[in-house]
């Protein structure tokens, strides 16, 4: 063991953090752990009805202390004198307004409880209106086209309109922030003490995917075309960024602070940081033409292709195409769901609300019982929604849903998008909705596969990740049945901890490069789902159906 060499992925997501240790002989798990949100469990700074979703950096600054100790704990007492590398991931685009010196504004006198001085949860949309202006002066103002290489539509979800909401909205926050930081930048940063905006190693994949960043710009968007869309940007592009880095790269060495918080050696290489989708898909072993498919509250689908194979071409509607953002030196495209198991989430929040209104206020039973009835209901309504659904045939209740709860995330942008179901009756009963539901999600993921394949991209292979693609083989077979390709599970429960810790792996060189950390500490597949050709023929023409209801719904709601 003394000889082993150690390293740390940290995954962010938007309910926890989690950080592993992994052995970077094989890929070999020693400990892992999880930090629940403390602030975000309580609903704090969020505000569901204006789409507003706000994360307190404390949050994040407890979970990465927390997890990281509680996962050294579970390990032999050499193992954290023999970690080499610690590199994160974290869910994106989610910036935040900072000071001169890197600090996150909340954790300033007279923010602490600002939800605008807050991290911008990727799932905000308070920025519409913002994106819709980019998008129309991206098109009309005479010069370059910014959005070209992000799928030719600015989302609300995304840097440039998250940071322009803020600014325009609060003042206070407007003349105290210096520069703005993405979450996965930022951690990098603090763990080695390097957080002057100015010098900050910022992330290829959040730039170039959420910032409109890109080589053929020299960096960011024109001065010019910043001011035009509003007059409050001037200056700002001077304060962020013209050099990004890909997740192989090293940020510096584990500051003294840290490594005495944490129980390491300053001697431990930060690496540069990334997005959760996209470390998820190299801790997938993504390949050229796999698309990566981490399910979880969304989707996110990931595909590299190699940039010669690609050329020129503009892949529309997507969420951008960046060389280097998954795999350096191969082109990374991103696609994916606003709304995937929230979907499922909403759904069984429906159905419990009358149970958990009437036993917490009843009065004929005690107060254990009521909580384990509760807890039994929530536990167990997704799996037997799930068993009933699958013995239902396919096509016989009628019932068409639109996956857009979150809007429409891709293909072609649109937050303004709403969910809605059609073709309910009197029988129409959870199962049945249930049923629809799931078949709504799995469309919303062949229209994304067919975007790739009619833009010229072709998919060779599907890949699955994340809790959705774990435990539900339901859900899992009717995307197999609606893509009509089969579709292997990755092995590791924490995917995108585990691609982080082999990017971790590459920055600080025990790997030359990520194909051989892929190769050595990849965690292979447990599962594969084949398509039932029965189910095929019977889901073209509900996929037309969905299709055209779409278009209907688009035309009433949309934009």
């Amino acid at each position: 063991m003394q000889n082993n060499k150690y390293v740390i992925g940290v995954d962010y997501g938007s309910d926890s953090v989690r950080s592993v240790v992994i052995d970077t002989n094989d890929g070999y798990e020693l400990a892992s752990a999880v930090f629940n949100y403390p602030r975000w469990k309580e609903g704090k700074y969020c505000n569901p009805a204006k789409n507003q979703f706000r994360q307190h950096p404390l949050d994040y600054l407890e979970g990465l202390e927390t997890t990281i100790k509680d996962a050294l704990s579970q390990c032999d007492a050499s193992v954290a004198q023999n970690v080499v590398g610690l590199s994160v991931d974290t869910t994106g685009s989610t910036p935040v307004a900072v000071n001169e010196e890197g600090t996150p504004l909340a954790l300033t006198e007279g923010f602490e409880e600002n939800p605008n001085a807050m991290f911008v949860l990727w799932k905000d949309h308070t920025a519409v209106p913002e994106a819709e202006e980019i998008n129309n002066l991206a098109r009309s103002w005479g010069g370059i086209d910014y959005t070209k290489y992000e799928g030719g539509i600015y989302s609300s979800e995304w840097f440039w309109a998250k940071l322009l909401h803020v600014i325009r909205e609060d003042e206070k926050v407007r003349d105290a922030a210096f520069s703005w930081v993405e979450h996965c930048d930022w951690i990098p940063a603090l763990l080695t003490g390097m957080t002057d905006p100015l010098k900050i190693k910022r992330s290829r994949c959040a730039a170039g995917h959420k910032a409109m960043w890109h080589e053929d710009f020299d960096g960011l968007p024109d001065e010019e075309f910043l001011v035009k869309l509003d007059p409050l940007l001037s200056g700002l592009k001077n304060k962020l960024f013209t050099e990004t880095h890909s997740a192989d790269v090293p940020v510096g060495y584990l500051s003294d602070e840290w490594a005495q918080k944490l129980g390491l050696l300053t001697s431990v290489i930060i690496g540069s940081g990334t997005f959760d989708a996209h470390a998820g898909a190299v801790g997938g072993e993504i390949e050229a033409y796999t698309l990566s498919k981490v399910m979880g509250t969304s989707t996110c689908d990931m595909l590299v292709a190699p940039m010669d194979a690609v050329g020129d071409k503009l892949v529309k509607g997507i969420c951008g195409q960046v060389d280097g953002s998954i795999v350096p030196g191969m082109l990374g495209l991103e696609a994916g769901q606003a709304a995937f198991g929230d979907i499922y989430a909403w759904f069984k929040n429906v159905l419990m609300w009358p149970s958990l209104e009437i036993l917490q206020n009843s009065r004929n039973i005690d107060e254990e019982t009521r909580s384990k009835l509760i807890e039994e209901i929530s536990d167990g309504i997704i799996a037997k929604l799930s068993e009933e659904a699958s013995k239902i045939p396919i096509g016989v209740s009628g019932i068409i849903a639109l996956d857009w709860m979150n809007g429409r995330r891709t293909p072609d942008s649109n937050e303004t998008l709403k969910g809605a179901i059609l073709g309910l009756n009197l029988g129409s009963d959870a199962p049945l909705i249930f049923k629809a539901l799931v078949e709504a999600t799995c469309f919303g993921s062949k229209k994304i596969a067919d975007r790739f394949l009619d833009e010229g991209i072709p998919i060779k292979n599907v890949v699955a990740l994340g809790g959705v693609a774990k435990k539900s083989p339901y859900v899992m077979q009717v995307m197999a049945d609606v893509l009509n390709m089969p579709i292997k599970v990755a092995k590791s429960e924490q995917t995108p901890a585990l691609g982080a810790a082999m990017l971790a792996a590459t920055a600080s060189g025990v790997y030359p490069n990520v194909e051989a950390a892929k190769n050595a500490m990849g965690s292979g597949f447990d599962a594969e789902y084949f398509p039932i050709q029965e189910n095929v023929e019977k889901y073209k023409p509900l996929y037309e159906k969905y299709s055209a209801f779409g278009e209907f719904v688009e035309s009433q709601t949309g934009k």
